[in-house]
C-alpha cells in the first residue's frame, strides 16, 4: 500500500492516467475530473477516519452495468447480454487492526459491522449493514481471513437508474476485501457470487446473479444462467465508440413506488407457464412443446402469461444473435436486434406501462421521444425492470449532443446520461 500523500502525488503526476483512460474511455487530456475525484476520495477518507498523510491506503473501483439484451430472462435461468459502464463506485480503504468494518458512504453516512458475527441478523434485513455483513461472511466461507477495515466510498452510479447501484456496491465491497485481505486472489466471478449470497441470505432479496456478474466481470459479457450454480459466460469484444455509437441511459423520472406487484407478476406468470410442464423455470421447458400447448395455456393461465413466455423464448434467441452480430462486426444487425427486443418487451412482456392510469406512461413516452430525436437511426428499448426507471438508446456519435439536449428538454435536465462500455470490471485501482 502507498501512503495517502504518495497516492495524491502519483495521481497529480499522471501516474495512473493510462488506467483511468482505460476505465473511463477518456483521452489523457480529459482526465482532470477523474484525477480530482480520486483526490476528493482520499481527502474524505482522511477526514472521516482521522488519517495522517503518512497513513497507507488502497483505492478500489466497481462499475455499474447495463443490460444490452435479454430483458427479464435471467430469473428464468435464460440468456442475457450485459455490459459494464463508465460510471462507478470508488473506495479508499485500509485495514484498521480491529474486528470492526467501518464504511462511510457519501450521502449515507457511517455503517459499522463486527466481523466476529458473520451470520444473518433478522433485524438487519433490507439494510446496507446486512450487505456488508453478508459480503464479509461470503468471503470468509471461501477460506479467506476477513478483518476490520475503514473505507470511504463515493459513487456516480445513480440509484434506481437500472445501472445496478446496489450490485455495484456489493461488488465494490468484495473487491475491497479481496484487495485488503486476500491478495486480490478472488476472481471477479467469485466476487459476483459473494454479492448475490449477501443479497439472498443476509439482505433477504431472492435476486439472480445478473447484476453482480455485469458489475464484476467488465466489458460486454454474454451469460447463460441455465446452470444456477455455475453460469456460463464469455467476453464479447467490441467497442461501441469504434462502431460510431454512444450508449445513452435515459431516466424517465418515474417512481418505482407501488410497482412491486407489477414486477413480481412477471417471474410469477413465467413460472406458472413452466409449472404447467412440471418445471421450475422456462429454461427447462421445450419451446416447441410450449407452442403446441398454447391453447391449453391460454385457458388455464390467460393470454398475458403466454405472451410473456413468448418474449422469454424469443429474447433468449436474440441474445445469441446479438453476440453473433457483434462478433462479426455487423453493428447494423445488432441495432435491429436491440429494436426487436424493445418491441418484444413492449408488446409481449408488457413492462412499459401498467395502464392503471392511462395518463401516466413515462417509459412509453420516453421511448417515443427517443425515436423522434433519433430520426430513424440507432435504436432504443426499455431497460431493466421496466414500468418506471430508465430506457436505453444507441445514439450515433454525430447526434449525441442534440439527442441529449432533446431528451433533457422533454424529461428534465440530466435525464439523459451518455455512457460508454468500460472494458474492466471490479479492480484494485491503486495498491
Amino acid at each position: 500500500m502507498r501512503s495517502i500523500a504518495e497516492i495524491r502525488q502519483a495521481v497529480l503526476a499522471g501516474a495512473y492516467d493510462r488506467t483511468l483512460s482505460r476505465l473511463y474511455s477518456r483521452p489523457a487530456e480529459a482526465l482532470a475530473t477523474y484525477r480530482q475525484r480520486i483526490l476528493r476520495l482520499t481527502e474524505g477518507y482522511q477526514k472521516v477516519f482521522g488519517k495522517a498523510e503518512t497513513d497507507s491506503a488502497q483505492v478500489f473501483s466497481a462499475p455499474g452495468r447495463t443490460e444490452l439484451g435479454g430483458n427479464h430472462t435471467d430469473h428464468q435461468r435464460g440468456k442475457v447480454l450485459t455490459g459494464s459502464v463508465d460510471l462507478d463506485a470508488l473506495a479508499c480503504a485500509a485495514p484498521n487492526g480491529t474486528e470492526e468494518i467501518h464504511i462511510f458512504s457519501e450521502g449515507y453516512g457511517m455503517i459499522s459491522v463486527n466481523t466476529e458475527e458473520l451470520t444473518p441478523v433478522p433485524s438487519e434485513e433490507n439494510t446496507t449493514k446486512a450487505i456488508i455483513r453478508g459480503v464479509a461472511a461470503g468471503i470468509s466461507e471461501l477460506g479467506f481471513p476477513v478483518g476490520g477495515f475503514d473505507a470511504y466510498v463515493i459513487s456516480d452510479v445513480p440509484g434506481g437508474s437500472g445501472l445496478s447501484s446496489s450490485a455495484c456496491f456489493e461488488v465494490l465491497l468484495g473487491q475491497t476485501v479481496s484487495g485488503l485481505f486476500c491478495g486480490n486472489k478472488l476472481h471477479p466471478a467469485a466476487i459476483a457470487r459473494v454479492g448475490q449470497y449477501a443479497e439472498n441470505v443476509f439482505f433477504g432479496k431472492p435476486s439472480g446473479l445478473l447484476d453482480q456478474m455485469g458489475c464484476a466481470l467488465g466489458g460486454i459479457v454474454s451469460i447463460d444462467f441455465r446452470n444456477r450454480e455455475q453460469p456460463e459466460y464469455r467476453a464479447v469484444n467490441v467497442d461501441f465508440a469504434d462502431a460510431g455509437y454512444a450508449l445513452c441511459i435515459i431516466d424517465t423520472g418515474a417512481d418505482h413506488a407501488g410497482l412491486t406487484g407489477d414486477y413480481a407478476a412477471i417471474p410469477e406468470e413465467m413460472g406458472q407457464v413452466a409449472g404447467y410442464f412440471g418445471k421450475e423455470v422456462l429454461c427447462e421447458v421445450d419451446e416447441e412443446a410450449f407452442y403446441q400447448s398454447v391453447p391449453d395455456l391460454r385457458k388455464s393461465l390467460g393470454d398475458r402469461a403466454v405472451m410473456r413466455a413468448i418474449h422469454y423464448f424469443t429474447d433468449c434467441r436474440r441474445v445469441e444473435d446479438q453476440v453473433e452480430a457483434l462478433e462479426r462486426g455487423d453493428f447494423d444487425r445488432f441495432l435491429r436486434l436491440v429494436s426487436s427486443s424493445g418491441h418484444s418487451s413492449y408488446m409481449y412482456l408488457q413492462n412499459v406501462a401498467t395502464y392503471r392510469d392511462p395518463r401516466d406512461q413515462p417509459v412509453a413516452l420516453a421511448l417515443a421521444m427517443a425515436g423522434y430525436y433519433l430520426h430513424n437511426r440507432g435504436a432504443r428499448r426499455v431497460h431493466g425492470g421496466g414500468f418506471a426507471g430508465t430506457i436505453q438508446a444507441f445514439v450515433p456519435l454525430d447526434m449525441v449532443e442534440d439527442f441529449k439536449a432533446g431528451m433533457d428538454h422533454c424529461l428534465g435536465e440530466g435525464a439523459c446520461r451518455v455512457t460508454y462500455i468500460r472494458p474492466v470490471g471490479c479492480c484494485t485501482l491503486i495498491e
